[in-house]
């Protein structure tokens, strides 16, 4: 029995928990989708990341002011008005420059604006990573005749890559939950084949319920993955080189 409340929307029928298991084999095709966008994100923004986060580090003029600005501007604004402004800023600029992309793909303009937005926060925790290792390591790797990129690779990465984990772990699992507005572009994710079966059926609750379920599983699997990898890291015991050259010269 449908059910119509006083604004005149039909709600569709009374919720049956019967539906939820319908509807979510329905709703997992779309899974690969969301993983997509999820992945290609972190692959694009992490060379945004590294490029953005060196920038910063070594301070280098003009680049530096911009990716101050880029970084400030991602922060600040929503992710959904993000959306909107690849989707359409970026067809209009190019038309300027004669450049046709209005029939490409919204997947396109999707990952675009979320590795842009993967980047910059991702470049924040590598650069804060990095400064988190004392000085003196560097230094000490030098003094024992490590060239910098021997000391970058063998003791300062080690030790950034530790401190960076946690954070870098709840910035995937926080993309992954933001992937949800990619619908509002016309993609066919969770949400937007949600979106249709709802609009078919009126079963929205039911739906909802589903959704809640696939993401939580989905960002559940990925912080005992990310939980893993610290632990690891941890067991490795990524040793300062001060400890190297004590326990050496003990």
């Amino acid at each position: 029995m449908a059910v119509e409340y006083g604004n005149g929307v039909n709600m569709g029928s009374v919720f049956d928990i019967k539906l939820i298991p319908e509807y979510l084999v329905k709703l997992i095709p779309a899974i690969p989708t969301t993983l997509l966008i999820l992945v290609s994100a972190l692959f694009c923004g992490t060379i945004i990341a590294l490029f953005v986060a060196l920038v910063r580090l070594y301070k280098i003029p003009v680049l530096n002011q911009l990716a101050l600005v880029y970084v400030s501007f991602i922060r600040g604004v929503p992710t959904l008005i993000q959306l909107f402004l690849v989707f359409y800023g970026i067809p209009s600029v190019l038309l300027l420059l004669n450049i046709d992309i209005s029939r490409a793909p919204a997947l396109i303009f999707v990952i675009v604006t979320y590795s842009l937005g993967m980047g910059a926060f991702l470049s924040e925790i590598i650069r804060t990573a990095v400064n988190s290792v004392d000085r003196g390591q560097s230094e000490a790797a030098y003094s024992v005749g490590m060239t910098s990129r021997e000391a970058f690779v063998r003791i300062v990465f080690p030790q950034a890559l530790l401190v960076a984990m946690p954070n870098l772990g709840n910035l995937v699992i926080s993309s992954m939950k933001e992937t949800s507005l990619a619908f509002s572009l016309g993609i066919f994710d969770l949400v937007g084949i949600g979106k249709v079966i709802g609009a078919r059926t009126f079963h929205f609750l039911e739906i909802y319920i589903d959704l809640a379920i696939i993401y939580f599983v989905m960002c559940f699997i990925l912080e005992k993955v990310f939980t893993r990898i610290e632990a690891r890291l941890q067991s490795r015991g990524h040793k300062p080189i001060t400890n190297h050259m004590e326990e050496k010269w003990a």
